[in-house]
Parts: C-alpha cells; sequence; structure tokens
C-alpha cells in the first residue's frame, strides 16, 4: 500500500498580479524612515524601533541618517517656524518616493502650545504633504505601528502622494501653473506676531484677547 500523497503536492497556487501592484508591494515593504525628530515625541518613536516593539518586523526599520537614503519622514513633535525651513529642505533631499507620518497633536496642528506661543507651526502639512496622521499627546508606539501600516495600506492602493511636488498638487486643485510654483516657495507665516497692538488699550500677546 503506498503512501498517501502529501497536501502540498495535491493542490497548488497561483498568484497573479499586475507590475505597479508587485511594485507598490515592494514599496510599502522596505520603508526606510528618517533619523530625525523634532520634540518630545521622537522618544516614543525610538521606542517603537526598539526590541520590545520592533518596527523592524514591519519592513520599516532601516532608520537612515541620510535624507538621501530615506523615503519616509516621521515628523515627530512640535514644529517651530525657524524649524520649517531645515524640514523643507530635509524633504526636498529626500529620494522619490516619499512619505511622510505627522506624529502627535503638536505636528498634526500645534497642539497646546499653539494657543499659548507665537513660534508654533499650525500643522506641518503647511510646510509639506502628509499622507499618514497619527494623533496623540504623545501617542504610544503602538499607534505609530498602526500610523506605519496605515501607510503600506495606502502605498499598496496607489493612494499615497509619493512625494508629488506640492505645485503639482495645487495644479490638480485648480491653480494655475504660476501661482502653484510661486506659493512653493513660500513658508507658512506665524499665525500670532507674539505682541499686537489693540485700539484704545497696551500691547497685549494675542492670545490674551481671546480670554
Amino acid at each position: 500500500m503506498g503512501q498517501p500523497p502529501m497536501e502540498s503536492q495535491s493542490s497548488a497556487t497561483v498568484v497573479t498580479a499586475t507590475l505597479q501592484e508587485l511594485l507598490n508591494w515592494a514599496k510599502a515593504s522596505s520603508l526606510w524612515p528618517l533619523t530625525f525628530g523634532t520634540a518630545c515625541c521622537a522618544i516614543e518613536m525610538m521606542c517603537a524601533g526598539a526590541g520590545r516593539f520592533d518596527l523592524d518586523r514591519f519592513g520599516a526599520g532601516a532608520f537612515r541618517a541620510s535624507p538621501r537614503q530615506a523615503d519616509v519622514m516621521i515628523v515627530a513633535g512640535t514644529v517651530n517656524y525657524k524649524m520649517a525651513s531645515r524640514i523643507r529642505r530635509l524633504y526636498d533631499m529626500m529620494a522619490e518616493p516619499k512619505y511622510v507620518i505627522a506624529m502627535g497633536a503638536c505636528a498634526i496642528g500645534g497642539g497646546p502650545y499653539f494657543e499659548h506661543a507665537y513660534n508654533v507651526v499650525r500643522g506641518v502639512d503647511l510646510i509639506i504633504p502628509v499622507d499618514v496622521y497619527v494623533p496623540g499627546c504623545p501617542p504610544r508606539p503602538e499607534a505609530l505601528l498602526e500610523g506605519l501600516m496605515r501607510l503600506q495600506d495606502k502605498i499598496q492602493l496607489g493612494r499615497a502622494t509619493g512625494g508629488m511636488p506640492q505645485h503639482k498638487q495645487r495644479q490638480a486643485d485648480g491653480a494655475t501653473a504660476d501661482e502653484a510654483v510661486e506659493a512653493d516657495d513660500r513658508l507658512p507665516l506665524p499665525q500670532q506676531t507674539g505682541c499686537v497692538e489693540v485700539q484704545d488699550k497696551p500691547l497685549v500677546f494675542r492670545h490674551q484677547q481671546y480670554k
């Protein structure tokens, strides 16, 4: 009596995919984040890359020290106006396709500091295009892992920006070519001047007007 056939021999699986789907799968499975943190949320980003949470099991643990070797920028923490031009410069030096994760309430919308400080940018998406927002103050490492998986989903579905120049995005939104290119050279102006003059009153801080 012969041996029964093995299950792997009795059935075969054939997987088909388009070339673009294979390319998207390769991009999503080999993300290289930039070793870069703007404020306190960078501590949680470092925890996500450590042994307990092991960011590398998702194919994104190769943190690079040079923006020319990275394709993911995790903006972890508060963005000041003095830092805005540096973030734009690092983003421009990254190789395409490139993606951005805004980590924490400060990177998303200024956080608790925007109301009481004149030097905080109200969201990093005023400077560079953002693909995934990870809320929290601070978000735990598990939240960053969830944001990374959502970015991988967007890449595989072809919905991530991939570093589309902002002037092209503005043209797609209806702006003229000259208006779009001119806007690319502008950095966000401070929303709060720090000290403003109110009629019939002494100089006060802007946030004090609303208290």
